[in-house]
């Protein structure tokens, strides 16, 4: 058995954390993959709130959530056209120091066709990374997937290894895993808020 992908070591993580009953947050939903999954984790008494500043991935998601077959189970789902440095005034008052995840994925809206000149931007991704751990319960966790191989990614990649390595180790214990001999593969941050 190889390593796990990057995604996949993201949801291991995420699953290790979340309870039936929390709470979660999707930063960036793109195709719904990991709104889903947070769902799915939370179960039906849980909520997952999620933020994408485009209406074509908040499509892409409901379409995703609709062909769930295990719909019953899963946690109640608030999709937001907003962007994730939005998160601390969209959600409600009730969430602050309750969330149990937050779930970031990077860069561009992996879907054909669709406009990969839209990507995230390192200052909302910051500000929406200090919103995201102000939410955070203690042994909260955030996953951050980077992707360094396309324009503004590295940059965006950078800025936030500066800022996650400057969390004092008695607010957030950072880790990363990532393939150190191909400089621009993809690569998770994990926060866990102390």
């Amino acid at each position: 058995m190889g390593f796990l992908s990057v995604l996949s070591c993201a949801h291991q993580w995420i699953s290790s954390r979340l309870q039936p009953g929390d709470l979660a947050i999707d930063a960036t939903v793109g195709t719904g993959a990991d709104t889903l999954f947070l769902a799915q984790k939370v179960g039906k008494r849980g909520q997952v709130i999620g933020f994408d500043i485009q209406s074509e991935a908040l499509t892409l998601a409901q379409a995703r959530i609709r062909k769930q077959e295990d719909s019953a189970q899963l946690g109640s789902i608030s999709l937001l056209q907003l962007s994730h440095d939005r998160m601390a005034e969209a959600v409600p008052e009730t969430w602050q120091s309750n969330v149990g995840a937050v779930m970031f994925n990077l860069g561009y809206l992996p879907s054909e066709g669709a406009d990969s000149t839209i990507i995230t931007e390192t200052d909302s991704t910051i500000a929406a990374l200090q919103a995201a751990l102000d939410l955070l319960k203690p042994r909260g966790i955030i996953s951050v997937v980077l992707y360094p191989g396309h324009d503004g990614g590295s940059q965006e990649a950078d800025a936030v290894l500066e800022w996650s390595s400057a969390l004092p180790v008695e607010k957030a214990q950072v880790v990363i895993y990532r393939q150190l001999q191909r400089e621009a593969s993809p690569f998770l941050i994990g926060i866990e808020k102390k």
